[in-house]
């Protein structure tokens, strides 16, 4: 069994394959290991740890919201949420008609240590900006960025730091390692 860490890069498609025209950056350009698919996704203009697998089971205990797998995403948002920005996120907020679960949200005291984005952000001298981090079980569809924006700070730049124990520690945008088996043990999958 083969399980790895990822960092996917900003403009990266979190698939192998991209049938438009021009063809767009996709994992293909950064992992050569036959048989290992994402268990889950980041959208193309986010970043960060994406995990991939050879072991449907892991791959399913990872997705699914059931496990409540705890997932850590860094967010610099637009403008400095208050308290109660903070506090609508920790009790959820409704996107597109259904209640988000209960997340862990703390604005982070300095920017996060990340290598420049290879497209920057859009800076406006009105407005400032700061991190927080946000603590999910469930992962919908730009869940982070609906949610920031119904609390009134819309994401700017958006990076997974984990998924379960495995962070991106030492690894750097496109780069990736392979997870030694008691990593994949903690996250339940397979350990032999």
């Amino acid at each position: 069994m083969a399980t790895i860490a990822f960092w996917k890069p900003y403009d990266v498609l979190s698939q192998f394959t991209d049938r438009s025209e021009p063809p767009r950056s996709t994992l293909a350009d950064y992992i050569d290991m036959p048989g290992v698919w994402g268990a889950g996704r980041l959208d193309r203009d986010s970043e960060g740890l994406l995990l991939l697998s050879d072991d449907p089971r892991l791959r399913t205990t990872l997705t699914e919201p059931r496990h409540h797998v705890p997932r850590t995403y860094w967010a610099q948002v637009e403008g400095i949420p208050d308290e109660d920005a903070l506090r609508s996120l920790r009790s959820g907020v409704v996107i597109k008609g259904t209640r988000t679960r209960r997340a862990k949200a703390r604005r982070l005291a300095t920017a996060p240590e990340l290598p420049a984005r290879s497209v920057p952000i859009r800076v406006r001298k009105s407005i400032p900006d700061c991190w927080i981090e946000l603590e999910l079980t469930e992962g919908r569809n730009r869940q982070v960025r609906r949610m920031t924006a119904a609390v009134g700070h819309p994401t700017l730049r958006l990076v997974r730091w984990s998924i379960g124990s495995i962070t991106l520690a030492g690894l750097s945008p496109g780069s990736w390692r392979e997870l030694e088996p008691s990593e994949v043990a903690v996250l339940g999958g397979e350990s032999s």
